[in-house]
C-alpha cells in the first residue's frame, strides 16, 4: 500500500473512531459535570445548601447586595431558574429580598447576619472538594481555565 493510500486509511478509520461514545467531549463534559456536583452533595449538605443554592452564596459572598438580574449573569442562568433559589435561600433565613429604590422592576438580594455567617463554614468546601478528587490547586486552575475557554468558545 502507498504512503498516501496508508494515509486515507487511516484518515477514515480516525474518521469512524470520532464516533464513539469515548471521544465525545460532550460525553466527557456531562458525565464530569454530574459526578463533580455528586461530590460535592454530602458537603454542602454539612452547610444545608444544595449545589445551586452555593453558587447563588458565592456570588453574595462576592459582592452583596446584588440584583436578581445581576446574580442570574454571573451564573450564566435564566432570572426564572434563580428566583426559586433565592425563595428558598430567604425561608432558611440566609437572604433577604427587597425592590430596588426607583425601580420597582429591580429586586435587590442582601446577606443577612447568618448568611454572611456561613461563608466561614463554607471556606473549608474549596480544599475538601480538592481533596476529595484528588486534585492540586493549579490542577483546579487548569482545568477552570479550559472550561472557561469552552465556554467562551460556544458564546461567540
Amino acid at each position: 500500500m502507498s504512503t498516501t493510500a496508508t494515509e486515507s486509511a487511516h484518515n477514515e478509520e480516525s474518521a469512524q473512531d470520532d464516533l464513539l461514545l469515548e471521544h465525545q467531549l460532550c460525553f466527557a463534559l456531562t458525565v464530569a459535570s454530574r459526578s463533580v456536583v455528586g461530590a460535592y452533595k454530602p458537603v454542602l449538605e454539612e452547610l444545608g445548601l444544595t449545589h445551586p443554592q452555593y453558587l447563588v452564596m458565592l456570588c453574595l459572598w462576592e459582592s452583596s447586595p446584588r440584583t436578581v438580574r445581576n446574580i442570574s449573569e454571573a451564573l450564566a442562568q435564566e432570572p426564572a431558574t434563580i428566583s426559586p433559589l433565592l425563595r428558598r435561600l430567604e425561608s432558611a433565613g440566609l437572604i433577604t429580598r427587597r425592590r430596588v429604590d426607583g425601580n420597582e422592576r429591580a429586586l435587590a438580594v442582601e446577606l443577612t447576619p447568618s448568611g454572611a455567617a456561613l461563608r466561614g463554614k463554607a471556606l473549608t468546601v474549596p480544599g475538601t472538594m480538592m481533596e476529595r478528587l484528588g486534585l492540586t490547586r493549579e490542577q483546579v486552575a487548569s482545568l477552570h481555565s479550559s472550561m472557561m475557554g469552552l465556554i467562551a468558545a460556544t458564546s461567540r
